[in-house]
């Protein structure tokens, strides 16, 4: 997102108005990503441009043109400063920020409902190792049962230590015909896969009917890295 310092400030806050507005139909569909990650990485961009404005015009010889949100930072010509440019786009961001904020804790609202309603349980023994494994997910808006193996990765960015979850979809199973148990499921995986003899093994409980995609399986893919991360 790229907001201009020279645009009149009522077109930039229709903008803002319609970004937010989309947010927020996604959220009332129970669709919560991306669109609650992408808010709140606008929200922490814009207060730290925010940040960046405090005392601008007194100390920077360039002309600011605009904020590029994406990489957190504000955009200048070498050309003389003016203060209302300044003042628009600190206006602005004064403005949008609290309607921000509201979407924001919209989807957090409905985040907590339904990470209060999905749970990961363990099937069969679970071993030691638990960076490779299998997790069973339930589609029920689609009707179908999802075998997913999961891989976790270590990867560092300067001083900080991150995981990620790598996931990819072995098949799926539709919900109205004859489904294995999930300890068959396990026992059928330990026989097609004979690199993992003894895989750390998940299912995800849930009796929510809302989108895999966008909803139920990154938050299963969340609670799941907090399961074997611990």
């Amino acid at each position: 997102m790229f907001l201009s310092a020279d645009g009149d400030a009522e077109s930039i806050q229709y903008r803002i108005l319609s970004a937010v507005k989309a947010y927020r139909e996604d959220f009332y569909r129970n669709r919560l990503y991306p669109g609650l990650a992408e808010l709140i990485d606008v929200r922490e961009s814009l207060l730290s441009v925010q940040k960046d404005l405090d005392g601008l015009a007194k100390r920077l010889p360039q002309q600011l043109t605009g904020i590029d949100i994406e990489k957190k930072k504000l955009v200048f010509e070498p050309r003389g400063l003016e203060t209302a440019d300044v003042r628009r786009v600190a206006d602005v961001i004064a403005w949008g920020l609290p309607m921000i904020q509201d979407a924001i804790e919209e989807g957090r609202s409905t985040y907590e409902f339904v990470e209060e309603h999905v749970s990961i349980e363990e099937v069969g023994i679970i071993p030691m190792y638990r960076a490779e494994g299998y997790i069973f997910i339930p589609d029920h808006r689609s009707k179908v049962l999802h075998v997913i193996r999961y891989e976790v990765s270590l990867f560092v960015s300067g001083k900080e230590k991150y995981r990620a979850l790598k996931t990819h979809v072995l098949r799926s199973f539709e919900e109205g015909r004859l489904v294995p148990t999930p300890e068959t499921l396990k026992m059928q995986l330990i026989a097609d896969h004979a690199d993992l003899p003894n895989p750390a093994t998940f299912q995800c409980v849930t009796e929510l009917d809302f989108p895999f995609t966008e909803t139920i399986f990154p938050v299963a893919k969340r609670k799941l890295m907090a399961r074997v991360a611990a």
